[in-house]
């Protein structure tokens, strides 16, 4: 079937399996990473909660990895750089503290969301990829009959064989890239509430420790 293909067919089959491939890496890579971030995260909102003062948590974040910790880290950079007299740092401490921690969330977002794209990408393109090596099979069915003035199967079978081949290929492509971007979205929407409510937990600690945030329990 294969050794009478176009080769529009065979291109467009060839797409397929780079973009299978591709999502495929994808999903392992993001897996990969959020098993780690969800490690991460446990281990430090751990440790940061059970330190007994506000020095000691910071001691725990300067130390930790993840995205929780680096959102504690902004924010007690905030609360230190607060005093100095620049843009960056001017204004009311509790606005200068709430962006620094927004702003820092929205780079982990960003982080968390990376590769989602091109799921989303695969997972709209790859159906028409297929469906297009379905039409272009068919046409080279109809030239076969015409040029051999038959529509016997042996004529037909080739051309839409190919054309069955890119169908399911296409389908099979497009559904693991719709079903993980959905789910890395849902993931990573999980992760950006977890440190929206670890920042407003911050604030209010920070704003309540006092200037240098060392102050209390």
């Amino acid at each position: 079937m294969f050794g009478a293909s176009s080769l529009v067919v065979i291109a467009t089959l060839w797409v397929l399996i780079v973009f299978s491939v591709t999502t495929w890496t994808i999903i392992a890579m993001k897996g990969r990473t959020q098993w780690r971030l969800a490690q991460l995260n446990r281990a430090f909102s751990k440790a940061f909660w059970g330190a007994h003062n506000v020095a000691e948590a910071e001691t725990v974040a300067n130390d930790g990895a993840g995205p929780l910790a680096r959102v504690c880290q902004a924010g007690f950079h905030a609360v230190h750089e607060n005093g100095e007299h620049n843009l960056q740092s001017s204004g009311d401490k509790k606005d200068v503290l709430e962006s620094s921690l927004r702003q820092q969330i929205q780079k982990e977002q960003h982080q968390l969301e990376s590769g989602l794209m091109i799921l989303a990408s695969i997972g709209s393109t790859a159906p028409f990829v297929g469906l297009f090596g379905t039409v272009w099979g068919i046409m080279h069915a109809l030239q076969d009959i015409s040029r051999a003035g038959s529509a016997s199967l042996e004529v037909v079978a080739g051309p839409v064989g190919e054309a069955l081949v890119a169908t399911a290929i296409g389908i099979a492509t497009a559904v693991p890239a719709v079903l993980a971007y959905n789910y890395g979205l849902r993931r990573a929407r999980l992760y950006v509430a977890e440190m929206e409510d670890f920042a407003a937990s911050f604030m209010r600690i920070a704003l309540k420790a006092g200037p240098g945030g060392k102050r209390g329990k």
